[in-house]
């Protein structure tokens, strides 16, 4: 979007759905509501099956997901117009941090047995439970719930090693190094912390290779793409005892069937794809919404602008 402050009242499709949390968000950014053919821009609730063809005067559209494959899977996105498209990424950044740190903390302190437990087993758990303070926790794929999550565990004594695509300095990061780079990551980290987006580049990015590399006491979580990491080589590593364990809030297959090993290997924790609940899903979303209308309105960059190039 131009840089210009002259502030305009954009007109904005919203469908299939138009709940009124996101009337209201999109009339509180400066914009107006009105049918798909007399629109400037489009904020979509929908699937994108139920996708319309837009008409030429569109100019930006925003998609309701963070994650935005199944756009590109489905052809939605065009990327060869001058049309701008935006996700929610970073809308749901400070919920999903949270979670991943409740999932990490969960993990180093042992709590999957500790709640299971019958008896007091003092000198067998006491074993077990380790602390994150002063231990390098690597966020891979450090964006907007990385970035949120950095001072959630600065607040507990951990340091952050960064992982991004540019390898630009991540404030409250000790070192950010680009995703080239990613490599050496596993064997540094005490922890790993999973938040890159599902691409071609990025599917199972952790494997046999990378878990042989990790300690035998890091946790990693995912709270980003199940496709991050190859499922049969993970729970190879946890039966065999290689790495302290894995929190997984999305896994490959998803959801994830009954009977599979992961929901009873006593070093892995699974929650089923929740670290962004539904209470705390629509406000994140309307806010965004209404920042990206404001921002429209203005002329000026919106948040989360999808890259056709690279998929996300």
């Amino acid at each position: 979007m131009s840089s210009s402050t002259a502030t305009s009242t954009p007109t904005v499709h919203l469908g299939p759905d138009q709940p009124p949390l996101l009337v209201d968000a999109i009339t509180a950014g400066g914009g107006q509501l009105t049918g798909l053919h007399d629109a400037d821009a489009v904020v979509w609730t929908g699937a994108p099956s139920d996708f319309p063809t837009l008409p030429t005067q569109v100019r930006w559209v925003q998609l309701p997901s963070a994650g935005v494959e199944s756009w590109f899977q489905s052809g939605v996105v065009d990327a060869g117009s001058d049309r701008v498209w935006t996700s929610a990424a970073g809308a749901y950044a400070d919920s999903v941090a949270e979670h991943a740190l409740a999932l990490l903390l969960a993990g180093v302190r042992a709590l999957p047995g500790q709640l299971a437990a019958t008896s007091w087993d003092q000198a067998g758990f006491g074993a077990q439970v380790r602390t994150l303070r002063g231990s390098l926790v690597a966020i891979v794929g450090c964006g907007g719930i990385g970035r949120a999550l950095i001072p959630l565990l600065s607040a507990v004594g951990a340091h952050t090693l960064a992982v991004t695509r540019s390898g630009r300095t991540v404030p409250g990061a000790v070192e950010t190094l680009p995703a080239e780079r990613t490599a050496e990551v596993w064997g540094r980290a005490d922890h790993v912390v999973l938040g890159a987006p599902a691409t071609g580049q990025t599917k199972y990015l952790l494997g046999a290779q990378e878990l042989a590399q990790m300690k035998s006491t890091a946790w990693v979580v995912n709270i980003a793409r199940g496709s991050l990491i190859d499922t049969d080589a993970l729970v190879e590593a946890l039966t065999e005892g290689r790495i302290g364990g894995a929190a997984l809030d999305v896994t490959e297959p998803e959801p994830l069937p009954d009977g599979h090993p992961l929901w009873t290997l006593p070093n892995a924790i699974i929650t089923p794809h929740v670290a962004n609940p539904p209470s705390a899903l629509a406000p994140a979303f309307a806010q965004h919404v209404s920042d990206n209308v404001s921002r429209f309105a203005r002329g000026q960059a919106l948040a989360a602008v999808i890259d056709p190039a690279s998929g996300y």
